[in-house]
């Protein structure tokens, strides 16, 4: 079975990929900075289900820099790379934009330089549904033209990630498959996002903070169909002779409300809310919607996990986990 590289293995997506991968039966490297966004313990959490596996390789090193990643990869054989690893998160880029152009940039600049070198020319990146910005037309297609749409430095850094993904494909060959993630949630989810702040702040019996009116809405996708679709993507991409460039959706179809995600949390970990409203955020969208109709076609993806159910399994993992511990302070803004 082929290798794929996984960048960002020890974050919320990463780690539910490489452990669908090894499943699978593919070998997987995985490299990751442990960025200190959320803690080193959880990352290592996330990986322990799979650490020791013997088709598992792990190297820590950041992106950031050109030589580290020659480091840490110079003797792997790869077929594939899977692209995770990002700095995340719309509000946190709009306070540190320089820290997330470095990294999502810059780093994404790096890994390509090392697979034009040391040959492995299939690549998946993952990009995200921020990149549509605020447009009227929904569900957001991929062919909708992205000139002047993106409201956060985190949506310019994936942007600037599909460009030079497809820079790489035009001149070096490379085969590149963008799939744009819709806020993505499940067990592991990291503790900034909505889903996991909004479980720890009920079972606190603290208030539950609602940016705007509350009329909000995003296309809440589980994790697991969201790795589904990646994994897809990469068959499909190691399947062909010469792959090409291309741009799939991996979202849910059905947007959820602000408010109605409230009420669904709450159930979910059996607390009535109580609400904060507060001023919009900055860098936000209003709405967010995929069309999934290239990805069924082209890679027979379809999401299966309903909110309600992906939300149990969500607050099962929250109880369950000891490095999410829900009786630790959180902090509601």
């Amino acid at each position: 079975m082929p290798t794929i590289l996984v960048t960002g293995c020890a974050g919320f997506i990463g780690s539910h990929l490489c452990e669908r991968l090894l499943c699978d039966g593919y070998r997987v490297v995985g490299i990751d900075n442990f960025d200190p966004f959320y803690t080193r313990a959880a990352k290592l959490a996330n990986l322990a289900g799979f650490a020791d596996h013997p088709q598992f390789v792990f190297h820590e090193a950041d992106l950031r820099s050109g030589a580290a990643v020659l480091g840490a990869l110079i003797d792997e054989p790869v077929d594939a790379v899977a692209h995770l690893a990002a700095k995340a998160g719309v509000g946190p880029s709009v306070s540190d934009p320089v820290a997330y152009f470095e990294t999502n940039v810059l780093g994404t600049a790096h890994l390509l330089e090392w697979m034009r070198q040391y040959g492995p020319r299939r690549l998946l990146f993952a990009s995200s549904s921020s990149v549509y910005g605020n447009t009227p037309e929904r569900p957001f297609r991929e062919d909708r033209p992205l000139a002047h749409v993106a409201l956060s430095p985190y949506a310019a850094t994936k942007l600037a990630g599909e460009e030079l993904a497809f820079t790489y494909h035009h001149l070096h060959g490379f085969g590149v498959l963008c799939g744009r993630f819709f806020t993505v949630y499940g067990p592991r989810q990291r503790p900034d996002l909505a889903i996991h702040k909004f479980a720890r702040l009920l079972r606190a019996g603290q208030a539950v903070p609602v940016f705007g009116d509350g009329s909000t809405a995003r296309d809440y996708t589980f994790v697991l169909d969201t790795v589904d679709g990646v994994a897809r993507g990469l068959a499909h991409l190691l399947a062909q002779d010469a792959p090409g460039y291309d741009t799939v959706n991996f979202g849910n179809r059905h947007p959820v409300p602000l408010l109605a995600l409230v009420q669904a949390v709450g159930k979910a970990v059996g607390a009535a809310p109580r609400l904060n409203f507060q001023p919009p955020q900055p860098g936000d969208v209003e709405v967010t919607c995929a069309d999934i109709s290239k990805a069924q076609r082209l890679l027979g993806y379809a999401p299966q996990t309903l909110l309600a159910s992906g939300l149990r399994q969500f607050v099962a993992w929250l109880d369950a986990e000891p490095a999410w511990a829900p009786g630790r302070a959180v902090r509601a803004a």
